[in-house]
């Protein structure tokens, strides 16, 4: 059995409901028989995963690994078989999963303090309008609503 000792793609690319992890030199080895092979990309260099079902969808990609003039080449449908590559690619995952939460909750954040700024915005436009035309009624209605809208968003 061979064990990946590192896995860690140079740069990963979403495309859809598919995410590619392409691996360069230094970033992948595997060991086998205590001895360290590093991956080449001299033919395969990536693994294509579908975020819907987590299945590889290039099975037949060939991985080259080199340990001086010794090669290993494998096809990733076997390298999946005779390895614990499916360890590293949940981890992986795992990582990517949790930057694009965050990412979401970064954006969600943005959104909300955005739609503030210009309800703000809205209310003050509003007052000016309520002075302009002497409309104490609805200048004092406004100011109340901004008032509570500013303590509802915590003060902003």
């Amino acid at each position: 059995m061979l064990h990946v000792k590192l896995m860690k793609p140079f740069y990963t690319k979403k495309e859809g409901h598919l995410v590619k992890f392409v691996f360069a030199y230094q970033y992948f080895s595997i060991m086998k028989d205590d001895e360290l092979f590093h991956f080449i990309p001299v033919e395969g260099k990536e693994i294509i995963v579908n975020l819907n079902t987590f299945q590889v969808e290039n099975l037949s990609e060939v991985f080259v690994f080199q340990k001086g003039n010794r090669f290993i080449r494998l096809p990733l449908y076997q390298l999946l078989l005779v390895s614990d590559i499916h360890k590293h690619l949940q981890a992986i995952l795992q990582e990517e999963r949790e930057e694009v939460i965050e990412v979401n909750d970064q954006t969600r954040k943005e959104a909300t303090d955005a739609i503030h700024f210009l309800e703000q915005a809205n209310y003050s436009r509003m007052i000016d309008e309520a002075l302009s035309s002497g409309d104490r009624a609805m200048f004092d209605a406004l100011l109340a609503q901004q008032r509570e809208s500013e303590q509802l968003h915590g003060g902003l």
